[in-house]
């Protein structure tokens, strides 16, 4: 088997958005078709993410036409019942093509535009496995572990994980070498849980360039 790079790069990553939950606190909805700034969040997502990344795909559980009518591959959980990010990511590591995979949630907007390239160096920088993005709550580190870049040699472990039952993510992850990389703008990492929290968001943000680029 082939090793994995030591040095990611945007051309050997691929960027997972993660449109596979319930929606359940959004009334049922699914939530990567609710639109921000005019546009469904997993759209705004993508055109966020594929300027960092050299491919972009979705992982959807609901709805496969709309998602995949944004123009990328579309990949349900191959585990069923909605058992949260780790299924998602599984789905995401079964069918990538390249070395490392960095996974984003669909719910929050204004993610940042130097995330992967952060996460990335931090890899590298410490030799790790993963990289997950964190924020200062209260002057508390508050990790935020569904913005994360993964060798995919880690998806074994993962299978194991699930199949054991574990669907939490910081469980697994503890259970390989993870640099964390601190991101002074908390509102960046803001989600939208609820049709409210959706609505304050794109009141208070300014619809910007994203730098398309989807592929």
């Amino acid at each position: 088997m082939t090793q994995s790079p030591a040095r990611p790069s945007n051309e050997n990553i691929t960027g997972l958005v993660l449109c596979g939950g319930r929606g359940t606190r959004m009334g049922g909805v699914d939530k990567g078709l609710q639109h921000f700034n005019g546009l469904p969040l997993a759209m705004n997502a993508l055109l966020r993410l594929g300027p960092q990344v050299g491919r972009v795909m979705i992982n959807a559980n609901r709805n496969p036409a709309a998602y995949e009518s944004m123009g990328v591959p579309v990949w349900p959980d191959s585990l069923g019942d909605f058992q949260g990010p780790l299924a998602g990511w599984l789905a995401g590591l079964e069918h990538c093509e390249t070395p490392f995979m960095v996974t984003v949630p669909c719910d929050t907007p204004n993610f940042p535009l130097d995330l992967v390239a952060r996460l990335a160096a931090a890899l590298v920088a410490e030799g790790a496995e993963l990289a997950m993005a964190a924020t200062l709550e209260n002057g508390a580190l508050q990790v935020q572990p569904v913005f994360c870049l993964l060798r995919v040699e880690l998806r074994q472990s993962l299978v194991a994980s699930l199949h054991a039952g574990d669907r939490k993510v910081e469980r697994w992850t503890a259970l390989h070498h993870c640099a964390t990389v601190l991101f002074e703008d908390n509102a960046a990492f803001a989600n939208a849980n609820t049709a409210h929290e959706l609505d304050k968001l794109q009141t208070e943000s300014k619809p910007g360039q994203t730098g398309v680029r989807i592929r």
